[in-house]
C-alpha cells in the first residue's frame, strides 16, 4: 500500500498572491516577490507535490546559454549569468549561501548548410553587440581547439566561452524556497481544484482547494509548469502549451577527452556535453507528441538508433561508450512559438502567467521570477521589459521570433 499524500492546511482565509506550483519558476517568483522591500502583501505557493519528483525542475540539465536570436531572450540570460555568479550577494550576503560555480565550457552549434551558417553569423553579430562572447568559427578553427570533432560535414559553428555551460540550479532553487520561507511566503503541499471569478469575469476572486478551503486571493500566478493548461482553464482561460517528452542520458567513455566538451547542438538534434567526470546527451524524439502528464515511460530505441550513432560519428573517440543513467523529463512546450508566456491576461486581469518555458525554464527563472514580482509589486516591468512574452501575441497569433530554439 502507497503511503497517503499529506495535504497542507493554509494559515490564512485569504493572500494577496497566490502561486499557483512552487518549482523553479513558482520559487522565484515566491523569493522575488517576498524579498521585495516595497512589497507587504502575504504569499501562498500551493504545490501538489512537495516532493517535486515529477517536475520539470526535477528533470533539468541546468544550461545557461546566452546564443538566443531575440535580444530580450539574450538580456534573461545575461541576467542570469551574473545572478549565478553573485548568488550569495543577490540574496542579501547570508553567508548560508554557497557559491554556485557557472561552468563556461560554452555551447557549440554546428552547422551542415550555408544557410544555417549565415544565420549563425547574424545572431553572432547581434550576441556579440549585446556583449556576449559568441564567436563564429570556421570547421578548422574548431578542429584546432577541438581535435576530437569529426568536422567533414561541418561548414562552422559558433561557440562561446564567456557565462555560457551548466549551473547547480537545485541549488538556487533550494535556497529561493527556503529563503521565501523566512520571509514570509507560506507553502502548502495541495491542489487548486477550481477557481471562482467575479460576476464580470475580470478577476479570480477566490480559489478551491482539494481539501476544500476556499481562499480570497488579490493575484493568481500560473506557475505550473506542463499543466499549466490545467490551471488556466480553472479561470476560463486556453493556452497552447502541453507536456513533450525530452530524453536524457549520461554515459561514460573508454577513451575520455582530454578537455571538456561543449555543450554540442549536432545538426541533427542531438545535443551532448561534459558532465562531471562523465557525458550527457539528450535529444527530442523524431515523432514528439504531447504526452499525458503522469507519462514518463523511456523509449530505449532513442539512445540505440538516434542518439549512440549520432555522437559516435562526431566524436569517434564516443565509439566505444557505456550508458549509465537515463531519464526522461517533460517541456512545458509552447506550440505557438516555444517562448514563455509572462504577465497578465488580457481580460481575467488578477491571472498572472509564467509559463511554456519550452527548456528554457532554468536559465530563464531569475529574470522571469523578478519581472513577475516587479509586476505584482509596481504594476509595471521595472529592470528589463518583458513585455515581449505577454500573452496579448497568443491571442492575436504573432509567434514570438527565435530561432535558437534546441
Amino acid at each position: 500500500m502507497g503511503t497517503q499524500k499529506l495535504i497542507g492546511t493554509p494559515l490564512k482565509s485569504s493572500y494577496d498572491v497566490v502561486i499557483v506550483g512552487g518549482a523553479m519558476l513558482g520559487s522565484s517568483t515566491a523569493w522575488f516577490l517576498s524579498s521585495n522591500p516595497d512589497f507587504n502583501g502575504s504569499i501562498l505557493v500551493v504545490e501538489k507535490d512537495a516532493t517535486y519528483e515529477f517536475s520539470s525542475t526535477a528533470h533539468t540539465n541546468s544550461c545557461m546559454r546566452q546564443q538566443f536570436s531575440a535580444e530580450i531572450n539574450i538580456q534573461v540570460s545575461q541576467f542570469a549569468a551574473d545572478f549565478v555568479k553573485n548568488f550569495r550577494d543577490y540574496m542579501g550576503g547570508d553567508e548560508r549561501i554557497p557559491d554556485v560555480p557557472l561552468q563556461s565550457f560554452g555551447y557549440m552549434y554546428l552547422a551542415d548548410n550555408q544557410a544555417f551558417a549565415d544565420t549563425l553569423i547574424e545572431v553572432q553579430a547581434l550576441q556579440a553587440s549585446l556583449g556576449a562572447g559568441t564567436k563564429f568559427m570556421t570547421a578548422d578553427e574548431i578542429k584546432r581547439d577541438y581535435p576530437f570533432y569529426m568536422l567533414d560535414d561541418i561548414i562552422g559553428g559558433n561557440h562561446n566561452l564567456i557565462d555560457e555551460g551548466y549551473f547547480d540550479g537545485n541549488t538556487l532553487f533550494d535556497w529561493w524556497k527556503r529563503s521565501a520561507r523566512e520571509f514570509g511566503a507560506e507553502y502548502v503541499t495541495n491542489e487548486v481544484v477550481s477557481m471562482q471569478k467575479n460576476t464580470t469575469g475580470s478577476q479570480v476572486q477566490t480559489i478551491t482547494l482539494k481539501s476544500g478551503e476556499i481562499i480570497s486571493c488579490g493575484t493568481v500566478v500560473n506557475a505550473s509548469g506542463p499543466r499549466a493548461v490545467l490551471t488556466a482553464r480553472m479561470a476560463g482561460i486556453e493556452l497552447p502549451i502541453e507536456p513533450r517528452k525530452r530524453y536524457t542520458f549520461i554515459f561514460d567513455a573508454e577513451q575520455p577527452l582530454d578537455r571538456d566538451l561543449p555543450l554540442t547542438i549536432d545538426p541533427s538534434g542531438v545535443h551532448m556535453r561534459t558532465e562531471g567526470s562523465y557525458y550527457l546527451a539528450g535529444c527530442p524524439p523524431d515523432i514528439d507528441p504531447a504526452v499525458n502528464y503522469d507519462d514518463f515511460v523511456q523509449d530505449h530505441a532513442i539512445w540505440e538508433e538516434k542518439v549512440w550513432p549520432t555522437i559516435a560519428n562526431r566524436i569517434p573517440q564516443f565509439e566505444a561508450i557505456k550508458l549509465i543513467n537515463s531519464w526522461v523529463g517533460h517541456y512545458a512546450y509552447n506550440t505557438v512559438d516555444q517562448n514563455a508566456i509572462l504577465g497578465a491576461h488580457t481580460q481575467v486581469e488578477n491571472f498572472i502567467f509564467v509559463n511554456g518555458f519550452s527548456g528554457h525554464g532554468f536559465q530563464q527563472s531569475p529574470a522571469m521570477g523578478r519581472g513577475v514580482s516587479e509586476l505584482i509589486t509596481y504594476g509595471e516591468y521595472r529592470t528589463l521589459d518583458l513585455s515581449p512574452f505577454s500573452y496579448t501575441r497568443i491571442e492575436n497569433n504573432e509567434p514570438f521570433a527565435e530561432k535558437a530554439v534546441i
